[in-house]
C-alpha cells in the first residue's frame, strides 16, 4: 500500500482480484471520490467482488485478464489515467486451497489447472495431446526442472496406458521417476507450476499487461508486481529497466533528453518479506515486490 502512494480520489486497479484482500486496503485509504476496479480471470473470485461491490459504489469488478486491461477498462468506462495498478502473479490461496480446481499437489482432485475453468483446455487435455518433446520444454523453461526430459517421457509411456486425469496421478508420476529431491520441495513442484504457466499463458498475458502499463499510468501514477517465482520476476524486472532507460538510439544520434529519456523510475529495489511474515504466511515466501513510477 505504501508503494502504490494510494491517493483518496485516485484511479486504482488490482488487476488479480482473488478475494479482494488487497482491494480492501486499497479502498480503506480511499476518499468518496476514489474509484477501484478489480479484474479477475476466476469466475468464482469475479463472484466474491461483485459481493464488495455491492457494499461499496466506489468498487466494481470485471471478468478478464490483466492482459487486456486496455479492452476492459474501456468497456467500464474508465478513460482517465490510472493513479495505480496493482499485480499479485500467480496462484491465489483459494484456488490452491480448493482440490476440484486441480492446482495443489498436495490433495487428489481433477488435473485442470485453469485459472477460468470456462476457457481453454485443461491440464489432463494438454497432456493428452502434447508431444514428449514439447512436455519436456515446458517444464524445463516454465518450471526450470532439470529433469525434464525424464518426466516428460514417463508422462508419454503412462498415458499410453492410462489417462493421467487427477494430480494425484502426475504427483506420483514425478516423485517415483526423479531421482533427486530439493530440500522442503515436494518433488512435483516445479512441473505443477509448469503446467500451470502453460495452462494459462501466464507469461504471454504478463507481457502483454505491461505493454499497455505506460500508455495507462498517470505522471506519478504507480505500478506494484509481486512475483513468485524468478521467470515473472525477471519479466518485470527486465521491463522496468528498459522503460527506465528510454528508447535506445544509435551513438552519435542528435536527441533532445526528453527524446530518450524513459517513461518509468524504479522505486527502490525489490523487496521481499520478512522473517515475521514469512512465518504468519508462509506462502509469501518467495515473493519480490517490484515498483515503479510514471514520469512526465
Amino acid at each position: 500500500m505504501s508503494a502504490l502512494l494510494v491517493q483518496s480520489d485516485g484511479i486504482y486497479v488490482d488487476g488479480t482480484f482473488g478475494r479482494g484482500g488487497h482491494s480492501r486496503a486499497i479502498l480503506a485509504r480511499l476518499g468518496t471520490n476514489g474509484r477501484l476496479l478489480g479484474l479477475d480471470r476466476d469466475p468464482e473470485a469475479v463472484t466474491a467482488g461483485q459481493a464488495l461491490a455491492a457494499e461499496d459504489a466506489r468498487f466494481s469488478i470485471h471478468h478478464g485478464s490483466f492482459a487486456d486491461i486496455d479492452r476492459l477498462l474501456h468497456e467500464a468506462g474508465v478513460d482517465a489515467p490510472l493513479n495505480g495498478l496493482l499485480l499479485d502473479l500467480g496462484v491465489s490461496s483459494p484456488q490452491l486451497d480448493t482440490p476440484g480446481r486441480g492446482f495443489s499437489f498436495m490433495a487428489d482432485g481433477p488435473l485442470d489447472m485453469r485459472m477460468d475453468p470456462d476457457s481453454g483446455e485443461s491440464a489432463a487435455e494438454w497432456l493428452a495431446r502434447a508431444e514428449q518433446d514439447k512436455i519436456a520444454t515446458v517444464l524445463r523453461e516454465f518450471g526450470e526442472e532439470r529433469f525434464a526430459n525424464r518426466i516428460a517421457r514417463a508422462i508419454v509411456a503412462t498415458r499410453a496406458k492410462t489417462p493421467l486425469r487427477t494430480t494425484a496421478q502426475l504427483a506420483e508420476l514425478v516423485a517415483r521417476v526423479v531421482p533427486k529431491r530439493e530440500p522442503g520441495k515436494h518433488p512435483a513442484t516445479r512441473t505443477f507450476q509448469a503446467l500451470r504457466i502453460q495452462v494459462n499463458g501466464e507469461l504471454e498475458a504478463l507481457r502483454r499487461c505491461l505493454d499497455q502499463v505506460c500508455d495507462r499510468l498517470a505522471v506519478g501514477g504507480r505500478l506494484a508486481v509481486i512475483s513468485f517465482h524468478s521467470l515473472e520476476d525477471r519479466l518485470v524486472k527486465h521491463f522496468i529497466r528498459r522503460e527506465s532507460k528510454g528508447p535506445g538510439l544509435p551513438k552519435g544520434v542528435p536527441a533532445r533528453a526528453l527524446e530518450v529519456r524513459g517513461r518509468l523510475r524504479p522505486i527502490g529495489k525489490a523487496m521481499r518479506p520478512s522473517a515475521a511474515e514469512e512465518t504468519q504466511n508462509p506462502r509469501a515466501r518467495s515473493a519480490i515486490l517490484r515498483v515503479a513510477e510514471r514520469l512526465p
